[in-house]
């Protein structure tokens, strides 16, 4: 799986977020300083969040961004959908989407499969989980499989 810069600065801003005391916002300047983003990108990045009703903004004195619900609401799946689209397609289709003849006919399954996988993990992992480092049972289960801290 691809995780784009796009979804890495997502998540990161947003983490940063959930770590502020409950009411807190901070400007994009403080985000990009924090977590080393270019500023540009991250104001992009953060239009999107805002579309996608992840965090809310306000301008002026005491303005900046914050989360628009709590922390333990809001997935990391939900945060790549925002910025990226689909955690998982197959050339620009949805798993469910693609057909295939002969050989490799239940190739579809697999892809489907795929995206479950990837949706098991991104999809019950919370920003609250990650800040406190309390990951979910089965996250922590796949960082103890065979190979998980490989380069394959």
């Amino acid at each position: 799986m691809h995780i784009s810069a796009r979804s890495d600065y997502a998540v990161r801003a947003m983490l940063t977020l959930a770590g502020l005391d409950e009411g807190s916002r901070v400007s994009v300047v403080r985000l990009a300083e924090e977590q080393d983003l270019p500023r540009k990108f991250l104001e992009t990045i953060l239009s999107d969040l805002r579309r996608a009703s992840l965090v809310t903004s306000r301008m002026g004195a005491g303005g900046g961004y914050s989360l628009a619900r709590p922390a333990g609401e809001i997935h990391v799946g939900d945060v790549i959908r925002a910025v990226d689209g689909p955690l998982a397609e197959v050339r620009g289709e949805r798993p469910q989407a693609t057909t295939y003849d002969g050989a490799a006919a239940h190739l579809q399954a697999v892809w489907v499969a795929v995206r479950a996988s990837v949706r098991s993990v991104l999809d019950a992992t919370t920003l609250a989980d990650v800040v406190s480092g309390d990951l979910p049972e089965g996250v922590r289960r796949a960082l103890e499989l065979p190979g998980a801290w490989e380069n394959r």
